[in-house]
């Protein structure tokens, strides 16, 4: 009897975890909208995921995530509702892609770079940043 309390309990705890596994971007365009969808919900682990992992993309995505985190609640709550609007996107050739998009809050154009590496396909934040 006790056996069987165990295996329930076990099983009660790891279908109530809210733990998803992140799947690695099939192409471009996905990873684009997964970081950026990511960044508009301050799912910065999630955002981290699908970016590259150098050190000015880091630093850059730490920024984001003090200004994110310095809204107000409402701010905040607009950031997470707002739908992103795509404005292009160029692929520079078969392992790097620029998706330029606003979003419905602060419509501010932006831009990021994807590019295809051993991990799969990945952000490069920092050119949003480091180009004009």
């Amino acid at each position: 009897m006790r056996l069987i309390s165990l295996v329930v309990l076990i099983f009660a705890i790891s279908c109530s975890s809210k733990q998803v596994a992140l799947l690695p971007a099939e192409n471009a365009f996905d990873a684009g909208r997964e970081f950026i969808d990511a960044k508009l919900k301050g799912d910065f682990t999630k955002a981290a995921f699908y970016m590259v992992a150098d050190e000015k993309n880091q630093e850059f995505l730490a920024v984001a995530e003090k200004e994110y985190r310095q809204e107000d609640k409402e701010g905040r709550q607009e950031l997470r509702t707002a739908s992103i609007n795509l404005e292009k996107v160029e692929d520079l050739d078969k392992a790097e892609s620029i998706i330029y998009f606003s979003n419905s809050f602060d419509k501010k154009p932006q831009k990021i770079k994807i590019i295809k590496t051993n991990q799969g396909w990945l952000v490069d934040y920092k050119f949003s940043f480091l180009t004009p």
